[in-house]
C-alpha cells in the first residue's frame, strides 16, 4: 500500500508538472493577447519580464518566445480594492534595490458617482513591491495614493531632476470630460504619496487627437498610457495615447524646461502607425532601444489587442519610431 501511495503521489506530481508545462510553453509574442504591454529587462536574471492589463507576468530570454502567464500581484482583500480587483496597465520598475509594480486597480462593486450618464467605479493607481522582478508583489504602507473620489489610471514612475520620485498618471475623462495627465510626489521608498496631484497637460491640448460629438469635430477627451523618457541629447519627453476619431493613436510631448513641470509642448503628428498605442520604451540587453505597444483591432465590438515591438532612434532631440522589431 505504501508503495502504491508513493507511486500515485509521483504520478500526480508528474502530471501536474506536465500540465504546468503545457500552460507555460514558449509562446510567440504575436500569439499573446495583452493590452498595455510593459517590458522590464532585468540584468540580474538576464530575463525580460512583461506585464500589462490583467495582472499577469510573462518571461522571456529573447523577446520572441514567452513563458506564462504567472500571477504575481497579491492585494489585500480588506482594502478598498476588494477581494478580486480588475488590474490594468501594470508596469515593473526597479528602484533602489527593489522592484515596484505600478498598476491601476478597479473595484467594480464600489461606485464613486456618475457624470453625464457614466457610472464611475472606484479606480485608482497603486504600487506594490517585491525583492525580485518575478514577484510576488505585495502592498506597502499607504492604503491609497490618490483621492478616493478621483478615478485615475495608468500610473508610471519618473525620477525628476530634483532627485525625487513621482507618479505620473491620468485623471480619467469620465469625470472631467477633458482627461488630464498629472504628477504626484512619492515617498522616498515609494510606499505612498506626498502632497496633491499637479496638472501637466490636458487631452484638449493635443493638436492631433479628435472625435465627433453631436456632429461637431472636437478635441478628444481621452488621456491614456503616459510614459517618460530622455533622448540621448537629454531632452525630456512623454509618449501618451488617445484617439483620432475611432483610431487608437499614440503621440508625444516634450518638456521645454526639461522637468515634469513643463510646459509640455505637443508634437503636431502622431508618432506610431494607426491602431497602435499605450507604449513604453526599454533597451535590450545588447543596447537596442525598443518601444512596446499593443495593436488595436475592433472585432464585432471586441477589442483584440496584441503586443508589438518597434525599433526607436533617440539619438536626436526627438525620438523616431522605425520598423517593427522581429
Amino acid at each position: 500500500m505504501k508503495k502504491l501511495l508513493t507511486s500515485l503521489v509521483c504520478l500526480l506530481a508528474v502530471c501536474s508538472g506536465m500540465c504546468q508545462s503545457r500552460a507555460k510553453n514558449h509562446v510567440p509574442l504575436d500569439s499573446i493577447v495583452l493590452s498595455d504591454p510593459c517590458i522590464l529587462p532585468d540584468r540580474a536574471t538576464m530575463t525580460y519580464y512583461m506585464t500589462g492589463t490583467g495582472g499577469k507576468l510573462w518571461k522571456s530570454k529573447d523577446l520572441r518566445y514567452w513563458d506564462g502567464p504567472y500571477t504575481v500581484a497579491e492585494t489585500d482583500p480588506a482594502s478598498w480594492m476588494g477581494p478580486e480587483p480588475m488590474i490594468w496597465a501594470a508596469e515593473l520598475h526597479p528602484y533602489k534595490g527593489k522592484y515596484y509594480y505600478f498598476a491601476t486597480f478597479t473595484n467594480p462593486d464600489v461606485k464613486i458617482g456618475s457624470f453625464r450618464g457614466n457610472e464611475i467605479e472606484r479606480r485608482a493607481c497603486h504600487v506594490l513591491v517585491s525583492d525580485k522582478a518575478e514577484g510576488p508583489y505585495r502592498p506597502m504602507e499607504d492604503k491609497t495614493y490618490l483621492p478616493a473620489e478621483k478615478p485615475t489610471l495608468d500610473g508610471t514612475l519618473w525620477v525628476d531632476t530634483d532627485g525625487k520620485p513621482y507618479m505620473v498618471y491620468c485623471y480619467e475623462w469620465l469625470q472631467t470630460w477633458d482627461g488630464t495627465i498629472e504628477k504626484i510626489e512619492l515617498k522616498p521608498d515609494l510606499s505612498g504619496s506626498m502632497g496633491e496631484g499637479q496638472l501637466l497637460f490636458r487631452a484638449s491640448d493635443s493638436p492631433w487627437s479628435r472625435e465627433v460629438i453631436d456632429g461637431d469635430t472636437v478635441a478628444s477627451k481621452v488621456t491614456d498610457g503616459p510614459y517618460l523618457f530622455r533622448t540621448q541629447t537629454g531632452r525630456l519627453g512623454m509618449i501618451w495615447t488617445s484617439w483620432i476619431y475611432d483610431v487608437y493613436t499614440q503621440g508625444v510631448a516634450y518638456s521645454e524646461s526639461g522637468t515634469l513641470d513643463g510646459p509640455w509642448v505637443q508634437e503636431e503628428q502622431p508618432i506610431t502607425p494607426p491602431n497602435f498605442g499605450h507604449g513604453m520604451l526599454f533597451r535590450t540587453f545588447d543596447g537596442q532601444l525598443l518601444m512596446s505597444v499593443h495593436s488595436h483591432k475592433d472585432i464585432n465590438s471586441y477589442f483584440h489587442r496584441v503586443p508589438h515591438l518597434f525599433k526607436v532612434d533617440d539619438s536626436g532631440d526627438k525620438i523616431v519610431v522605425e520598423e517593427e522589431y522581429r
